[in-house]
């Protein structure tokens, strides 16, 4: 239903709102932009693994678009935005081969540090990426047109929810097909896919640079449109943040990276407009009300009242946590 009903509508939404108000533009753009990584995240988490390092191939996507957009006279976001996606996949493919050797907090650890070294490369190479300053990003030119700033940023919003939109769609069909589920099987019983004659570390591997993609394509969206690419996009915290906003917007559909999305940068910037620096304690918040009464997110939210709505219990069950079984159902099975 989200995919078919919710996600049409939502886009439709999105079309026509910056027609008829404005205001939105940039708080959506950014919303759109950084639930590319927070799908990534999601697509990871079905093989059962968190990595608590992809802000580096968010920081790569961010880092490469600067240097192409500045290296070539007058820009174009086209081609900063595919040589972003390129070095992002590389980055993924490089650094996947190493960590999906390993499972769990190791795949977590290994990604943190490949992070963190890659965050202390961005701010020793000051000659290079303008050190803890920032690389500064001129306004790119969108398919040889110089524009206005307003003029950017609107062409910007529907360029970043056409590339959210695809991509969405490509990774819920990927997560249907047969690589998709025995990515999700490495989760249960890895072994088992052993036996059927598949290597879990190639699957795995494809998804990393899939998820590696999508985290590069949204770190160069949010660079050419701050116009700036720092090392904090390479810190642990925006990691953290990823992995935060995939368990708030619920990781069993990819819908969850966009309800996730929205929901973060919604609380961030009205918590910080009210609370000011206090905004974490906000977020801390909302994350323990999610884990204590609806584990499986905002999406488990949306399909709970679905289900009490068709009075549907299996539906209604998503935020339910599973009971174990007793001692006599064990036995039976032994």
């Amino acid at each position: 239903m989200l995919m078919r009903i919710v996600l049409p509508v939502v886009v439709l939404i999105a079309i026509v709102l910056p027609l008829v108000t404005s205001g939105w533009d940039a708080f959506l753009t950014l919303v759109w932009a950084k639930a590319l990584p927070v799908l990534g995240i999601i697509l990871l988490l079905q093989a059962g693994q968190v990595s608590f390092g992809h802000a580096m191939f968010f920081a790569t996507g961010a880092y490469t678009a600067g240097f192409v957009i500045r290296a070539i006279p007058g820009g174009e976001i086209v081609i900063a935005l595919a040589a972003a996606i390129g070095a992002s996949v590389v980055a993924g493919l490089l650094v996947g081969v190493f960590v999906v050797r390993y499972r769990y907090i190791f795949f977590a650890m290994f990604n943190l540090a490949f992070s963190m070294v890659f965050f202390s490369l961005l701010e020793k190479f000051i000659h290079i990426t303008g050190g803890s300053d920032g690389l500064s990003i001129p306004r790119p030119e969108v398919l040889g047109q110089a524009m206005e700033r307003s003029e950017y940023e609107f062409v910007l919003y529907y360029l970043a929810l056409a590339l959210l939109v695809i991509c969405l769609y490509g990774v819920h069909r990927f997560l249907d097909s047969p690589l998709g589920h025995t990515l999700k099987a490495i989760k249960t019983n890895e072994t088992r896919i052993e036996y059927l004659g598949l290597s879990p570390r190639r699957v795995l591997l494809i998804a990393y640079i899939i998820s590696a993609f999508l985290a590069g394509l949204g770190g160069a969206l949010v660079a050419v449109f701050q116009g700036i690419a720092t090392p904090e996009y390479a810190y642990w915290v925006r990691s953290g943040e990823f992995v935060f906003v995939a368990i708030l917007g619920g990781t069993g559909n990819v819908f969850g990276a966009l309800a996730g999305s929205f929901v973060f940068e919604y609380i961030r910037v009205t918590a910080t407009a009210y609370v000011g620096d206090t905004w974490q304690l906000t977020l801390g918040l909302v994350l323990l009300v999610i884990i204590l009464f609806a584990p499986s997110g905002l999406v488990g939210v949306i399909n709970d009242i679905r289900g009490y709505l068709k009075k549907d219990p299996v539906a209604s069950g998503h935020n339910k946590r599973p009971a174990g079984k007793t001692e006599k159902q064990r036995g039976e099975e032994q």
